[in-house]
């Protein structure tokens, strides 16, 4: 419909079922790490062996399943007060450390806020559509005495802040996964039709101490951001777009490091094969070239729906994908996930190599009981990594997978509240998300996404596991 005409304003949620081996195993090919072959059968692990209700250090409420010897403490829960004196937002979403000095980790936190009233959490300085509730929460924690410290509102009056990634100069990247232009007419919860003031689609930085300036990086595109992932050595940032059909993007920019002095955003075109989202064989490469958006900022295709960019890179040569998420680059490679793609809609992972500029389709699940819906993944510092679930599962797991390439249960989201805070429910159907290590990588940080609480998990970690 025209984009000026009222719309419901509507909230992607990721669907991940269970499993995830030949995601896993593939990704940690980034590390650099030997692994078994990317699409091979599924191969369960014993892990930190079976799970048990642990009460939370913090509350004394068992709200994690975890393995024997492993603790944890919850912290940052909705609804807690901010520095300032507002309330925290709900919908804890994507999530980085940023900064570490001594024993305190310093983290950023997207709040996933689409029509929620109240407006901006954050102060004026650090507020872009004075209306919107989405954002981003900064957080201190103590690594030694594993608590935290403060928190405090450092973006806001953003929509739909769903991932992101860290830079390497210490800052986060927060994406809105939403395309609207000013104008546009949304309903906020329980104040009927609020217009916007301003265009929404956009990436914004977060610094890692002290508030955001709250302008958009016009250059990066108007889109729906998913994630974003920054190559130290060339400063190039990848994105990927959570769109159907959606395009693979990096950001060239004018200066590395400084990304509001704009740049050139470019999307993938894979050789002769317009077409990406199916069809395709597992270990197929393509010789890649890149096509120019010359209107980055142009978020409309036709005045009506929401995929101007793709359009643009379409009409340009680029390759279509389907609905991308996760990204992450490591051992000279850019891995990244369609969740919906492949001939069985179960989702595969590409990985494009720079210096080489070839793109590989490296996995395509065929089936759902080997791999649905692949999401964003987190790498552990002592080989394997982390997949935080969100499937239509009675309840949530966060999955571990082994060095070997082992898949196993790490964790059950098992918080269900009877009043505690003023927040009554089962959420054991809530989604894991914003996983990240501290820096020395004895605490696991990960969100759960309603009613939003974060966790610091700790215990007795073991090398080739995660």
């Amino acid at each position: 419909m025209p984009p000026h005409q009222d719309t419901p304003l509507t909230s992607r949620r990721r669907l991940l079922q269970a499993g995830g081996a030949g995601l896993a195993l593939a990704s940690l090919g980034c590390t650099g790490r030997k692994l078994a072959r990317a699409g091979a059968s599924t191969v369960t692990h014993a892990g930190y062996g079976p799970l048990r209700p642990v009460a939370d250090s913090n509350t004394g409420l068992p709200l994690l399943q975890l393995p024997e010897g492993f603790g944890y403490t919850s912290f940052g829960w909705v609804g807690e007060e901010l520095a300032g004196g507002e309330p925290c937002p709900r919908h804890h979403d994507g999530m980085g450390v940023v900064a570490v000095h001594g024993d305190v980790v310093t983290l950023v936190r997207n709040h996933e806020i689409t029509t929620d009233p109240g407006g901006s959490f954050a102060p004026a300085q650090a507020t872009y559509d004075p209306d919107c509730r989405g954002g981003t929460v900064t957080l201190r924690f103590d690594t030694r005495a594993g608590r935290l410290l403060d928190m405090r509102p450092s973006l806001s009056g953003t929509l739909v802040n769903c991932a992101g990634g860290v830079t390497p100069w210490g800052s986060w990247l927060s994406c809105e996964e939403i395309v609207l232009d000013a104008g546009q007419r949304v309903p906020i919860q329980g104040r009927g039709m609020h217009r916007m003031k301003r265009a929404h689609g956009y990436v914004f930085e977060v610094p890692g101490d002290g508030l955001a300036r709250p302008e958009p990086l016009l250059a990066m595109g108007r889109m729906k951001h998913e994630a974003a992932t920054v190559d130290p050595a060339s400063g190039i940032v990848y994105l990927t777009e959570d769109q159907k059909p959606a395009g693979f993007y990096r950001f060239l920019p004018r200066v590395p490091g400084q990304l509001a002095r704009g740049g050139r955003l470019q999307m993938l075109q894979a050789a002769g094969v317009p077409d990406l989202r199916n069809g395709r064989r597992q270990g197929e490469v393509f010789r890649v070239r890149w096509v120019e958006i010359e209107e980055p900022d142009r978020g409309f295709h036709d005045g009506r729906d929401d995929t101007g960019v793709v359009r643009q890179g379409e009409a340009g040569g680029g390759s279509l994908f389907t609905r991308l998420e996760g990204v992450i680059i490591g051992d000279g490679r850019v891995y990244f996930t369609s969740t919906n793609g492949g001939d069985a809609g179960c989702g595969q992972l590409w990985a494009y190599r720079p210096g080489e500029e070839t793109l590989e389709l490296v996995f395509e699940s065929p089936s759902p009981e080997v791999l649905d819906y692949p999401d964003n993944i987190v790498l552990s510092p002592r080989g394997g990594l982390v997949i935080c679930e969100d499937s239509e599962q009675p309840v949530q797991r966060l999955y571990g997978m082994s060095e070997d390439g082992g898949l196993f249960e790490f964790a059950r989201n098992d918080v269900v509240l009877d009043g505690f805070r003023g927040i009554s429910g089962d959420f054991r159907a809530e989604e894991w998300a914003g996983a990240c290590f501290s820096p020395d990588g004895r605490w696991l940080f990960v969100n759960n996404y309603r009613p939003g609480i974060s966790f610091a998990i700790t215990g007795p970690w073991r090398y080739g596991l995660i």
